[in-house]
């Protein structure tokens, strides 16, 4: 083996020279990492970024999930830097429950004065600033003790007895079981505290970044005109689907990792509604809505609530078939068909020739502003309800290849299903 070479010892009276010459390369080498930590941000559509923004605004706890060096504390102290907020970093792990809980300080007096809980310096520096953004770190390392302490600091803002003021935002960071040190599925009542966003990297935001240009975190535009529309839609969104779905209302998973994640209950609904209150003030794209309402209630209950609210934006069946010709169908396909199969429906309920006639045309104002081919469903059933005296209106006349291509299709299907019998006759 090699041994590497030793510089001979200086001669007396260079010593300093050659002091002064290592001092010049670290500040050359500072200098160097300087230009290198020199980054600058750019406002530009970060889905991820934007539904934590949200979060954050609505003063709701969030935790970010994801792979180790995704990102997650960058992007915290990112946001903490462009919200202006003293960012304060505790590595839960490293932490015994008594720093959350607090301290027993025994006074002069205890049988009159009680014990106090004294917390610890870095819940007394963030109520000294007024405002901050606690970030809980490596969550998922944190042993059920602690995590039990951390359960007042997360929803009431008590660290012993002391409160965080309003202007403390809470968000952690965790890293799946399988890649943390030691990992801990996180207990059902802390895990139900929180908004859980699964955080991912994106291959242009890395590579834009890597070349010194980051996203920047926004706090939402809330349109004040929008404010008290927004509550009410929230909470007629929310209210009317637990009505019609009321098992969903609480519902505990049964294994340990989905119990460690988003799960309905009545705290985590109202967390989806205070998000859906700010994301409709706020106006925010769908995609960024589902990150947030699935993970408040979680992936079922959320898409299940957006479907929910998807069909509380249809038109009204009624006012379609009032006036058919300026009927206003949604564009997304889904949606449309939905709106055509209401209008059926509502004649169906009240069958009626001059409605019967309206609906027709109705499907044919479709015809005229979409594709065609969402047409064959409802036009099969829209005929089954006419009545022996109905005449056939001028509109159906001019739908008749729809019609006609879905009695073609039933036939198809018929003869599909009697060679498929006859087959298995044989067999």
């Amino acid at each position: 083996m090699t041994l590497p070479a030793v510089a001979p010892a200086s001669a007396p009276g260079t010593g300093a020279a050659a002091g002064s010459g290592s001092g010049d390369r670290l500040a050359l080498a500072d200098d160097l990492l300087g230009l290198l930590r020199t980054t600058s941000t750019e406002s530009r559509p970060d889905e991820q970024l934007e539904a934590l923004a949200l979060a954050v605004a609505a003063d709701l706890p969030v935790l970010l999930r994801g792979e180790p060096g995704i990102g997650k504390t960058a992007a915290l102290t990112q946001l903490a830097a462009s919200l202006d907020l003293p960012l304060t970093t505790v590595i839960a792990s490293v932490h015994e429950p008594s720093d959350f809980s607090g301290l027993p300080i025994v006074g002069d007096d205890p049988a009159v004065q009680g014990v106090p809980m004294a917390p610890p310096q870095w819940a007394v520096e963030l109520v000294r600033a007024g405002r901050g953004l606690l970030f809980l770190d490596e969550l998922s390392t944190a042993p059920p003790a602690v995590q039990a302490a951390l359960l007042r600091v997360v929803l009431e803002r008590k660290v012993g007895a002391l409160r965080l003021p309003p202007g403390v935002r809470i968000v952690a960071a965790a890293n799946p079981r399988a890649s943390a040190a030691d990992g801990w599925e996180l207990s059902p009542p802390l895990a139900n505290r929180f908004v859980h966003l699964n955080w991912t990297h994106d291959q242009d935001v890395v590579v834009r970044g890597l070349g010194g240009v980051w996203p920047r975190a926004e706090l939402p535009r809330l349109s004040q005109e929008r404010l008290p529309e927004s509550v009410a839609l929230a909470r007629h969104v929310v209210c009317g689907f637990l009505e019609v779905r009321p098992t969903l209302t609480h519902r505990l998973p049964d294994s340990e990792t989905r119990r460690g994640g988003a799960w309905p209950s009545p705290r985590s609904w109202e967390a989806a509604l205070t998000l859906l209150a700010f994301g409709t003030a706020a106006a925010v794209s769908r995609e960024v809505l589902a990150l947030l309402v699935r993970g408040a209630v979680g992936d079922g209950p959320g898409l299940e609530l957006l479907a929910h609210l998807d069909r509380m934006d249809l038109p009204d069946p009624e006012s379609l078939l009032a006036d058919p010709a300026a009927a206003e169908l949604p564009a997304r396909g889904d949606l449309r068909q939905a709106a055509l199969e209401g209008v059926v429906a509502a004649v169906g309920a009240r069958p009626e020739r001059q409605r019967w006639e309206a609906a027709w045309a109705v499907l044919l104002r479709a015809s005229e502003t979409g594709p065609s081919d969402l047409l064959v469903a409802p036009a099969k059933a829209l005929a089954a309800v006419r009545r022996d005296d109905w005449e056939v209106p001028e509109a159906l006349e001019r739908l008749a290849g729809v019609v006609g291509l879905a009695r073609r299709a039933d036939r198809s299907v018929d003869r599909a299903a009697a060679a498929g019998n006859a087959t298995g006759n044989r067999r």
